[in-house]
């Protein structure tokens, strides 16, 4: 009698196995629900506190410019220079801070074999994308609607820069969201630089008014083209920095994104045991 072939256990039981891509979009499905609920609703009005803090920030510099009487900086108006430049900051800043310690945050969840550290960073990069949308979208109406000229010249413009920004934070979270986990201490380094480049990155000065061997300095770093390329797009007669270039920022971006890649896809069994 001929041997009885062998069947897999889903098709005895009727079961269609489910493909890699189906796994992974159940994966990050299940994450951005998770997530979603963790941020807005983990703590009273968290919810509230997306909106409070480029609100604060914008009124607290509103403040120091018409108290040293500064109503156009560039040619473009103040309340609007000012909102624009946070704006495209946060883009990247919460990108890259709420996403970095994604890894740590759900480690319970790695002894379900489908949940890779990978998808953790990247749904909560995709969330955060999302509450820039609907912040940015809200703060750039109200000024609107309070008579600040924010409406912007170039629409399709300021899109691709604020895309770079989000691009760079998800570079930025893949790559230190190993490198911390493998050497703590550098999170506490990342932590430290947050607050200079908030300086350094021309949100609260303009760029142009920096002399010209101290300004090539400044813009080796992208996040400063990002935040003059988007006040640029936003008001097409702003005197910005001549060297501001927005392919700095995907290029800078690209090289994070296959860096931190490959360093997810290297160190993936460190990370899920340690």
């Amino acid at each position: 009698m001929a041997a009885a072939r062998k069947v897999p256990i889903g098709k005895q039981i009727g079961v269609t196995p489910r493909t890699s891509f189906e796994v992974t979009r159940s994966v990050w499905k299940a994450l951005l629900l998770r997530e979603s609920l963790t941020r807005l609703f983990s703590s009273r009005g968290a919810w509230f506190w997306l909106l409070a803090e480029p609100m604060f920030h914008i009124a607290y510099l509103m403040v120091i410019f018409t108290v040293i009487r500064v109503r156009h900086i560039g040619g473009f108006e103040t309340a609007a220079w000012i909102m624009i430049g946070l704006l495209s900051f946060l883009a990247f800043r919460r990108t890259a801070s709420q996403s970095m310690n994604a890894v740590h945050a759900n480690q319970a969840l790695f002894t379900y074999r489908q949940v890779k550290p990978v998808d953790t960073v990247l749904t909560r990069v995709l969330l955060e994308g999302v509450l820039m949308v609907v912040v940015t979208g809200t703060v750039v109406s109200a000024a609107v609607f309070f008579g600040v000229d924010a409406v912007p010249d170039d629409p399709l413009a300021v899109m691709a820069v604020f895309f770079g920004m989000w691009l760079l934070g998800m570079g930025f979270a893949l790559t230190m969201s190993t490198v911390i986990e493998l050497l703590p201490e550098v999170g506490k380094v990342v932590g430290f630089i947050m607050t200079p480049l908030y300086f350094v990155s021309g949100v609260i000065f303009p760029i142009a008014s920096v002399p010209p061997p101290y300004r090539e300095w400044v813009m080796l770093n992208p996040l400063a083209h990002g935040v003059e390329a988007a006040r640029k797009s936003f008001a097409e007669h702003y005197h910005g920095a001549p060297e501001t270039d927005v392919s700095y920022i995907y290029g800078f971006a690209i090289v994070l994104l296959f860096l931190g890649l490959a360093l997810h896809r290297t160190f993936a069994r460190k990370l899920v045991t340690k």
